[in-house]
This record gives structure tokens, sequence and C-alpha cells, in this order.
């Protein structure tokens, strides 16, 4: 991605969303014409399961493609054997135009520091060494997105929470809270917010959310859980998310206000 290259896998996937989008089909509708669950056509969009040949040949005859996606799959992706399948997150980060992303209680991975990072994966030592690591490892390649040529336009709200929850150490409090400040000062397409703790309920405290728009002008929603993220496309869903993000974003504080909160709270972790 540092190099503003979208790979095979990406556009494979973000071909197939197009074409559904383009048929007016949702997930469920694609899934009963093809004879597969639901979950495995979403688990194909966003990234966890590798299309089978099979799987293409159903849909493209379901989309009356002409067999496009699996002459993608043979010529495409045989090309990019070099790179792992898409996971997730990383699938949106790669074909996103604009992210609007809500976090109530950690701070978002892409703007991590490797120190607070590491923190968050040995949180009570539920992880073995290695897997630390390899998450790690993981999280900080995915922040090339941020200086590739291919960098979506971020525009993220933290709730104030995420800067005085201590993760790791004072230290480490200090330098992430600095790099927010700096990345929120400094990046020309990352915007941050924070909503002060001086602010009542919002609806954003149900939890964290993204929103994500595509080249093609649809929209998804990646929602983080414990187990594994899930990804939203039905329209209601996505006005509901809209909404609390408008919300949301309402309670928030300007960036530059924000900024010089994130340099106070800085200071109160020296």
């Amino acid at each position: 991605m540092a190099d503003g290259q979208m790979t095979a896998a990406a556009f494979l996937i973000a071909e197939l969303r197009r074409a559904r989008t383009r048929r007016g089909w949702s997930q469920d509708e694609l899934a009963k014409a093809v004879n597969y669950s639901a979950s495995m056509v979403s688990a194909v969009e966003l990234g966890q399961q590798v299309p089978t040949a099979k799987y293409l040949e159903l849909v493209d005859r379901a989309l009356d493609t002409g067999g496009l996606f699996s002459r993608m799959s043979t010529e495409l992706v045989s090309l990019d054997r070099t790179q792992p399948w898409l996971r997730g997150w990383q699938a949106i980060l790669e074909q996103a135009r604009t992210l609007r992303w809500y976090e109530p209680r950690y701070v978002p991975g892409l703007f991590q520091t490797e120190d607070y990072a590491r923190a968050v994966f040995e949180a009570g030592g539920l992880l073995a060494p290695e897997e630390v690591d390899r998450r790690l490892t993981a999280r900080m390649e995915r922040q090339d997105v941020l200086h590739s040529e291919r960098a979506p336009q971020i525009v993220a709200v933290l709730d104030e929470a995420v800067l005085r929850r201590r993760v790791g150490g004072r230290k480490v409090m200090r330098d992430q809270t600095l790099h927010l400040a700096g990345i929120a000062t400094g990046h020309p397409r990352v915007r941050l917010h924070v909503v002060p703790r001086s602010a009542e309920e919002y609806p954003g405290l149900g939890g964290q959310f993204a929103l994500a728009a595509l080249p093609d002008g649809t929209e998804v929603a990646y929602l983080e859980c414990q187990v594994r993220g899930q990804e939203l496309d039905q329209p209601k869903d996505l006005l509901r998310l809209q909404r609390v993000w408008e919300a949301t974003l309402g309670e928030a504080l300007p960036p530059q206000a924000s900024i010089e909160l994130m340099n106070e709270v800085a200071e109160s972790w020296s």
C-alpha cells in the first residue's frame, strides 16, 4: 500500500462489491442467488474468506458477467501470490476513499504508537508473545496507508476517556497523546476531534464504528468486537450509524480545540 497500488485481492473484492451493488442486490440477495450463506458473501467481500473458483463461477452466472470474476481470479490474483489475502479492516482500508471513525475506548489503530499498541495486545496476558509480535507487526504495517498516494480522507472522533485511560504507563500515554496531536496538526488528510468529558450521554458511547466510502460511491460500516469484525452495508444500518455519527460529531470539540486538549492531557501524563 505504501506505493499507492491496490493489491489484486483488493481489486477483486472491490469489483465483486461493485457488481452486486450495480445490480441493486444486498448481500442476502446475492447469497440466495448463488446458494451460499449471507455470511459467506460478507466474508468474501470483507476479505476474510478467499473465494473459491465455484463461488466465483456462480457469482458470474447470477450477475451475468460473462465469466469476468473467474477470469480475474485466474489472471490477477495469480500475479499477486506474494500478498496475503486481505483480512477485514485491511480490505476496507485498501479501498476506502473517506473514513469516518469513532472510538470511545482506545486510540484508533492507525494512530497508535508502537509502545501503545504493544500494551493493548499484552493486556491481561491473553495472547502468547509470538502472537503479540505478529499483531503488532501487522498493525504497524497497516499504518503505511497514511503515507500512501491512495490515503483516504479520515475524520476521527475520540472520547476524551481514550486520552485519559492509562495504557502501558505514563510515558507511553504522554508519547501517544503527543503523537495524536502531531497527526492532527500536520497530516493533510486527517482531522481529529475529541468529545470532552464535560459532554453528557451521547449516542456514540454505544460502541466503536467506522463508515467508509468506496470508490464506486457505495458505503460500508465496520464494527470491531472481541471476537471478529462485522461489516454492514444494509441501508437501514448505515442510516442508523450515520445519525449516530452526526450526533457524536456534534458533541465534539473543533479541530484546534481538540489539539489543545490533546496537548493539555499529554502534559498531565508527564
